[in-house]
């Protein structure tokens, strides 16, 4: 199977739920809420994968993932945030280390 643009095509089926009915559409839902409401539970769900994580429950883990990426997707979303951009910041830190990067930060 290819996975490989996945995200992408999962970023398009959120962004397609922006203006749906919130009676018919869990991501439009979610939009309907605001942001603050996407970004309470994408921090819901980084816990459930840390503790999956920590429980060494790897179906859970597996699932709880799943949930905390299309999260983040909707938090995106919402923000005005592309895969496209993640994944160059990700790619531009790939050519050093990740001490370097955060001592970059400030």
């Amino acid at each position: 199977m290819d996975y490989t643009h996945t995200i992408d095509r999962l970023f398009e089926v959120i962004q397609s739920r922006k203006d749906a009915d919130p009676a018919s559409s869990y991501t439009a839902k979610l939009f309907h809420q605001g942001k603050l409401k996407i970004a309470k539970k994408l921090g819901e769900e980084g816990v459930e994968t840390a503790l999956a994580a920590v429980g060494q429950d790897k179906e859970s883990l597996i699932a709880e993932s799943a949930d905390l990426l299309y999260h983040l997707l909707v938090l995106w979303a919402a923000c005005g945030v592309t895969p496209e951009e993640a994944y160059k910041a990700l790619e531009a830190r790939t050519s050093r280390s990740g001490i370097e990067e955060k001592k970059s930060r400030g």
